[in-house]
């Protein structure tokens, strides 16, 4: 019996030892086959490239240059705002234009200098000085002529225009007393300068309703006239 029940257990050991040798292959084999399946999976979709995630110049997009032209016009903008005199921006707002329409700096620089000076009847000096004595300055010293010393005397010297062809430099006349008593220089955009009696040299609108009332008309200085 005890030679049976070895022999009994030897069986069985090499039974099972056969068994795990047969097993041993077909585990191998799944896993081969799976590492197989596993390599054949990693597909890349034709067209697209791999490349490392180090990059050149040469790999940079190229310049966007609408984008680029735009910010160079803004800088030069800026830089062509820069250019301007506060002169030029303080009259650009009293005269509510844009600030390159301030071209004449010769003839704001000359009304600066004249700004604020108090109004006296037959006066012509920075102490004091009347409507025709400051338009007959102005045009003297911004264009170099000389022209009559009174606003009628203007007046009559002058071409006449219809108000919608009025431009910068040509003077504008007002009956304030009987017959043409008062007169200012165009400036522009319905602006003119002028020597007022109540608050001296200043700028005022023809669209103000004293003056659209006391308006009669506008004129150019006749060169050919002056110029005799």
């Amino acid at each position: 019996m005890k030679n049976l029940f070895l022999v009994s257990v030897a069986i069985g050991i090499f039974s099972g030892t056969t068994l795990l040798v047969k097993a041993q292959p077909a585990v191998n084999l799944e896993k081969i086959s799976h590492t197989r399946k596993s390599k054949k999976s990693l597909k890349f979709i034709d067209g697209i490239e791999i490349k490392s995630r180090t990059s050149t110049l040469e790999d940079q997009p190229p310049f966007n240059n609408a984008k680029t032209a735009s910010t160079l016009a803004d800088n030069e903008a800026v830089s062509g705002i820069e250019s301007f005199t506060g002169l030029q921006f303080k009259y650009a707002q009293l005269l509510n234009i844009d600030v390159e329409l301030i071209t004449n700096k010769t003839l704001f620089t000359e009304i600066e200098k004249w700004w604020g000076t108090r109004y006296r009847y037959g006066g012509a000096t920075e102490q004091g000085i009347d409507c025709s004595a400051y338009t007959s300055t102005l045009i003297h010293q911004v264009y170099d002529l000389v022209i009559a010393r009174t606003s009628r005397d203007q007046y009559d010297e002058c071409i006449k225009l219809d108000k919608e062809d009025i431009q910068q430099g040509d003077l504008v006349f007002f009956k304030t007393r009987r017959g043409v008593s008062h007169v200012g220089l165009y400036l522009g955009n319905g602006y003119f300068t002028h020597a007022s009696t109540s608050i001296g040299v200043t700028i005022s609108n023809l669209s103000e309703t004293y003056w659209s009332h006391k308006y009669i008309g506008c004129g150019r200085i006749n060169t050919a006239a002056v110029l005799q």
